[in-house]
C-alpha cells in the first residue's frame, strides 16, 4: 500500500537500510511494518498495529523523519509520498 525505503552509507561500514510499509490487515486495521538492517543481510522486522490509516501514516512519517536525522536518504517512496516539485 504505502512503501518508504531509506538508505545510509558510511565510510568503512556496510550500508544500512530502513524500510517502512503500511498495509491493511484482515480486521480492518492497519499494520506498520518496519525493517532495518545492513544491506545484503537479514534485517529485523517490527510490526505495529493502528486503528486507522491516519495514525499509521503519522507513525510512518515520524519514523522517516527520525531516520533522515540519523543520515538516511530517501531512496524510494510510494507516489503519494514523493515531494511535489
Amino acid at each position: 500500500m504505502i512503501d518508504i525505503l531509506l538508505h545510509r552509507r558510511r565510510k568503512h561500514l556496510r550500508a544500512r537500510f530502513v524500510r517502512v510499509e503500511i498495509v491493511g490487515n484482515l480486521f480492518g486495521e492497519y499494520s506498520l511494518l518496519r525493517e532495518t538492517g545492513a544491506a545484503g543481510r537479514n534485517g529485523r522486522t517490527r510490526i505495529s498495529w493502528y486503528a486507522n490509516l491516519r495514525e499509521a501514516c503519522l507513525a510512518a512519517d515520524l519514523l522517516r523523519i527520525r531516520a533522515q536525522r540519523q543520515g538516511y536518504r530517501l531512496t524510494r517512496a510510494s507516489p503519494a509520498l514523493r515531494p511535489q516539485v
